[in-house]
């Protein structure tokens, strides 16, 4: 069985978080640019945006992240800004792993770990072991990559990092990939679960993808789809392509073992060609193996081997073991089916010697899986059968179902050459419920359902799917019926087009009104509080305590009357929308009443023409008052005499207009009193008011203050148009 190194698994979080649309992206890096031009200074923060600028560059242009890093590096020299310089050595690192030179990356993560040693910079330091970790885990050597992977979550668990599910993951990774599966779920759960409470939908995904590598890993393809399917639905979403050619390269592998070759060619030719632009020489290495797999499924075995050696040429090139043991078993397959048993022992002897150094069980089965054909091939069953029970041995102690499979398919082959048919039919049934469990018509269906659930979900989630869905459609349609029917057809699709726009329009609508009615509450407030403000309250308790100190009590006791029954009528009106006009004119000459209590301060009226039945009317309450409270506090500065404030009702040609006159200073001098700021609030707070009623009844609604001397006249005229409605 061939086999490909499918550790797509999204390991590279904390290095590189360009998972991102292009265009966002693109958005970021202009901002940056727009920053930068700005900021001419040679300090910490052009240093900081060169740094962001480099890190922004790296996916797609290395020439120009080196440049910014040049920049950065000079500044932060001269300034010494060691946090500054760390960060610039510590980007040149991903520069260099991206390319698959991890020599050198390790010898700049070393130089910026040193640095921010120094500053105790502990972030700085927890990025740069989970950096270490990723580099030496590429490199072949697991078990170190989790020592590192532990010190980075060890400080990112004291300092509260928002990076330690991503440490979490990259570790739940090296698990799986030495077999330690348990280890690994564990650590994929506990990063999916800080994931979604830091709503970190990139992370979500990643160990949505890492944790279907694992149960891929022991067989269990139904979950293991379930899983990259999830994966895939949250990065399509996000926009990260990288994280879709991944997902979509897992989900090719199961495309696979359904022997759908098809399929998984597509998926594998669409990452290639994102590395290869990326420059990724050792996941470029991976896809090639996993396209020679293909290959060889269809029994074009030189094709296969082709594949298989430029993988194995570009490993070595970048001095990275991780695919070299895939390689050599998928090679050795090839020699084997060829029947050149020299060459092929020879490959898979090199996968097993890789294996045992990297602890890598899974290549370590297959590589004695291969070693075992050889021998049987040539009839040398005690080797055979020894390399077969090592593979039994490791394969049922790590879970690995697929290879247990195949040593037992092995082990019956050898025990029935050797004459022990007890054996050979005990590993046979063994190797028959382990086939069914992988392949059987129940893991089959469910398979189709999860790929048919995802195809539904796709199209309720992805707005740009359905279109592109609709417009095949159309392009089909156009071409194979009439043109009555194609224009029929159009014309749903203009009607279904029409609809969504008129949704769209109607809640647009609806959402304006709510938001009016808001407004309309808040401003209702507003004028309640203005009306019966802390200061009229305290000046009329004031007054009572005269009268009271006084002995007045008969003026008291009318003062007492008055005061709480326009408090009644006040509250009684603030809870209803509307109020009959008469009710609203008493609570207004109540207030007058009360305000000209104490010493007959003023004159007052308050009418309504004959022609008007105030009983018919109903207005919104509490629009009055305000300009009544106005001339009282403004209009009669240093007029101790003859003051006069009328308030009239009229109805003109279908418009019920109050004006408020006083015979005071008038408007134009009350401006340019220092007080002027009071009076304005409860015009200003009116008038809002005034706009939203305007828009609610349907009418004109509106008020204008003059001030008299247009008329040859003293004091103040404010005409109010009142929105109103008539008691049927």
């Amino acid at each position: 069985m061939n086999y490909i190194a499918r550790k797509c698994t999204l390991f590279l979080i904390c290095l590189f978080l360009f998972g991102v649309s292009s265009s966002a992206q693109n958005k970021k890096i202009d901002s940056l640019k727009n920053e930068l031009s700005k900021h001419v200074r040679l300090d910490t923060t052009r240093v900081n945006l060169l740094n962001q600028l480099a890190f922004s560059h790296f996916v797609k242009d290395l020439v120009k992240t080196r440049e910014y890093l040049n920049e950065s590096d000079s500044i932060a020299e001269l300034i010494h800004y060691k946090k500054g310089k760390a960060r610039s050595i510590y980007i040149r690192g991903i520069t260099e792993a991206i390319q698959s030179n991890f020599d050198q990356a390790l010898v700049y993560y070393n130089e910026a770990l040193d640095i921010y040693k120094n500053i105790d910079f502990k972030k700085g330091v927890a990025n740069c072991y989970n950096a270490m970790g990723i580099t030496y885990r590429n490199r072949g050597e697991l078990r170190k990559s989790i020592s590192y992977y532990k010190k980075a979550i060890n400080i990112e668990e004291k300092i509260l990092s928002k990076n330690l599910s991503a440490s979490l993951i990259n570790l739940g990774t090296s698990y799986e990939e030495i077999g330690e599966f348990s280890e690994s779920i564990s650590y994929l759960k506990q990063a999916l679960f800080i994931a979604k409470k830091d709503q970190n939908m990139q992370r979500v995904a990643y160990s949505l993808n890492n944790l279907g590598i694992v149960y891929e890993q022991q067989g269990n393809y139904p979950l293991a789809l379930k899983h990259y399917k999830e994966s895939l639905n949250f990065n399509q979403k996000l926009g990260d392509s990288i994280s879709i050619a991944h997902n979509l390269s897992n989900i090719g592998s199961i495309y696979k073992i359904q022997k759908k070759n098809e399929k998984a060619m597509i998926t594998y030719k669409e990452s290639l060609k994102f590395y290869r632009n990326m420059n990724n020489k050792q996941k470029v290495s991976s896809v090639l193996n996993g396209i020679g797999t293909i290959h060889e499924d269809n029994g074009d075995w030189k094709s296969a081997l082709s594949y298989y050696m430029d993988a194995l040429r570009i490993s070595r090139e970048v001095d990275s073991k991780l695919e070299v043991p895939y390689i050599l078993n998928n090679i050795g397959e090839i020699y084997l089916r060829l029947k050149d048993y020299k060459v092929a022992y020879k490959y898979f002897k090199g996968g097993e010697e890789i294996s045992l150094e990297m602890e890598k069980k899974e290549t370590l089965c297959r590589s004695y899986v291969g070693l075992s054909k050889v021998y049987f091939d040539q009839k040398k069953y005690k080797e055979a059968l020894n390399s077969a029970l090592k593979a039994k041995d490791i394969s049922e102690k790590s879970g690995l179902l697929s290879d247990q499979k195949d040593a037992l398919e092995i082990l019956s082959a050898i025990y029935k050459n050797r004459g022990d048919y007890k054996k050979a039919l005990e590993s046979h049934k063994e190797f028959k419920i382990l086939n069914d469990s992988l392949f059987n018509k129940e893991n089959t269906e469910k398979i189709a359902r999860l790929e048919a659930e995802h195809k539904f979900k796709q199209a309720i989630d992805s707005a740009s799917i359905r279109e592109l869905q609709l417009t095949r459609t159309v392009s089909i349609t156009s071409e194979n019926l009439k043109k009555s029917q194609r224009n029929l057809f159009l014309g749903v699709i203009g009607f279904l087009l029409i609809s969504l726009v008129l949704g769209s329009v109607i809640f647009f609508l609806k959402l304006r009104n709510e938001k009016s009615k808001t407004q309309n509450a808040m401003i209702e407030q507003k004028l309640l509080r203005s009306q019966m403000t802390p200061h009229f309250i305290f000046n009329s308790l004031s007054v009572l305590q005269g009268m009271i100190l006084n002995k007045e009590e008969k003026k008291s006791v009318s003062y007492v009357s008055k005061f709480s029954r326009l408090l009644r009528i006040i509250l009684e009106n603030s809870r209803d929308k509307m109020v009959l006009l008469s009710q609203e004119l008493n609570a207004i000459e109540n207030y007058l009443a009360l305000q000209n209590l104490e010493n007959e301060n003023y004159n007052y009226s308050v009418t309504a023409m004959d022609t008007i039945d105030a009983s018919e009317f109903k207005i919104p309450p509490m629009l009055i008052q305000p300009f009544v409270e106005n001339a009282i506090e403004h209009a009669f500065v240093n007029q101790k005499e003859n003051r006069v404030i009328n308030v009239r009702i009229s109805y003109e040609e279908n418009d019920l207009i109050c004006t408020v006159i006083d015979n005071g200073i008038g408007v134009d001098s009350t401006t340019k009193n220092k007080k002027e700021h009071k009076k304005s609030l409860s015009t200003i707070i009116t008038s809002e008011r005034l706009q939203m009623l305007s828009k609610d009844f349907k009418m004109k609604s509106s008020v204008t203050i003059e001030d008299r001397k247009v008329f040859n006249e003293e004091g103040t005229i404010v005409t109010l148009t009142l929105p109103y409605k008539k008691v049927s």
